[in-house]
Protein backbone atom coordinates (compact mmCIF):
# COMPACT_ATOMS: atom_id res chain seq x y z
CA UNK A 1 0.00 0.00 0.00
CA UNK A 2 2.77 1.92 0.88
CA UNK A 3 4.30 1.84 -2.37
CA UNK A 4 1.24 2.05 -4.43
CA UNK A 5 0.70 5.52 -2.16
CA UNK A 6 4.26 6.81 -3.20
CA UNK A 7 3.88 5.67 -7.10
CA UNK A 8 0.49 7.66 -7.44
CA UNK A 9 2.36 11.07 -5.88
CA UNK A 10 4.87 10.35 -8.08
CA UNK A 11 2.60 9.83 -11.21
CA UNK A 12 0.64 13.02 -9.43
CA UNK A 13 3.64 15.51 -10.27
CA UNK A 14 4.54 13.32 -13.35
CA UNK A 15 1.44 14.95 -14.55
CA UNK A 16 2.22 18.60 -14.22
CA UNK A 17 5.11 18.09 -16.81
CA UNK A 18 3.89 15.97 -19.70
CA UNK A 19 5.64 16.25 -22.86
CA UNK A 20 1.84 17.88 -24.57
CA UNK A 21 -1.09 18.44 -23.10
CA UNK A 22 -3.27 15.04 -23.05
CA UNK A 23 -7.04 15.57 -24.80
CA UNK A 24 -10.21 16.76 -23.00
CA UNK A 25 -11.27 12.97 -22.56
CA UNK A 26 -7.94 11.82 -20.97
CA UNK A 27 -7.80 14.90 -18.77
CA UNK A 28 -11.62 14.19 -17.67
CA UNK A 29 -10.08 10.30 -16.77
CA UNK A 30 -7.14 11.66 -14.91
CA UNK A 31 -9.14 14.18 -13.30
CA UNK A 32 -11.91 11.50 -12.32
CA UNK A 33 -9.32 9.09 -11.07
CA UNK A 34 -7.53 11.47 -8.75
CA UNK A 35 -10.75 12.58 -7.04
CA UNK A 36 -11.68 8.91 -6.81
CA UNK A 37 -8.32 7.55 -5.49
CA UNK A 38 -7.67 10.81 -3.19
CA UNK A 39 -11.59 11.69 -1.96
CA UNK A 40 -13.39 8.51 -2.81
CA UNK A 41 -17.01 8.09 -4.18
CA UNK A 42 -18.45 11.83 -5.40
CA UNK A 43 -20.96 13.21 -3.18
CA UNK A 44 -23.41 16.56 -3.61
CA UNK A 45 -25.55 17.48 -6.35
CA UNK A 46 -24.61 17.71 -9.97
CA UNK A 47 -23.98 20.89 -11.14
CA UNK A 48 -26.60 22.73 -13.34
CA UNK A 49 -26.53 22.77 -17.07
CA UNK A 50 -24.76 26.16 -17.35
CA UNK A 51 -22.04 25.04 -15.86
CA UNK A 52 -20.53 22.68 -18.15
CA UNK A 53 -17.16 21.87 -17.37
CA UNK A 54 -18.30 21.40 -13.96
CA UNK A 55 -21.01 18.96 -14.90
CA UNK A 56 -18.82 17.08 -17.67
CA UNK A 57 -16.25 16.76 -14.60
CA UNK A 58 -18.86 15.49 -11.91
CA UNK A 59 -20.37 12.74 -14.35
CA UNK A 60 -16.93 11.38 -15.28
CA UNK A 61 -16.03 11.24 -11.63
CA UNK A 62 -19.67 9.94 -10.78
CA UNK A 63 -18.80 7.06 -13.37
CA UNK A 64 -16.30 5.70 -10.72
CA UNK A 65 -18.72 5.21 -7.91
CA UNK A 66 -17.72 2.09 -6.15
CA UNK A 67 -14.00 2.03 -7.35
CA UNK A 68 -11.57 0.98 -4.65
CA UNK A 69 -8.85 3.69 -3.45
CA UNK A 70 -6.20 1.50 -4.61
CA UNK A 71 -7.82 0.44 -7.86
CA UNK A 72 -8.20 4.58 -8.87
CA UNK A 73 -4.25 4.87 -7.52
CA UNK A 74 -3.33 2.33 -10.02
CA UNK A 75 -5.29 3.32 -12.66
CA UNK A 76 -3.95 6.65 -12.28
CA UNK A 77 -0.48 5.66 -12.29
CA UNK A 78 -1.06 3.89 -15.37
CA UNK A 79 -2.59 6.28 -17.16
CA UNK A 80 0.17 8.80 -16.62
CA UNK A 81 3.00 6.40 -17.36
CA UNK A 82 1.04 6.03 -20.65
CA UNK A 83 1.18 9.45 -21.84
CA UNK A 84 4.82 10.55 -21.23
Amino acid sequence: MADLKARFEKAVADSKNLPEKPDNMTLLQIYSLYKQASAGDVEGKRPGFTDMVGRAKWDAWNGLKGKSTDDAMQEYVDLIESLK
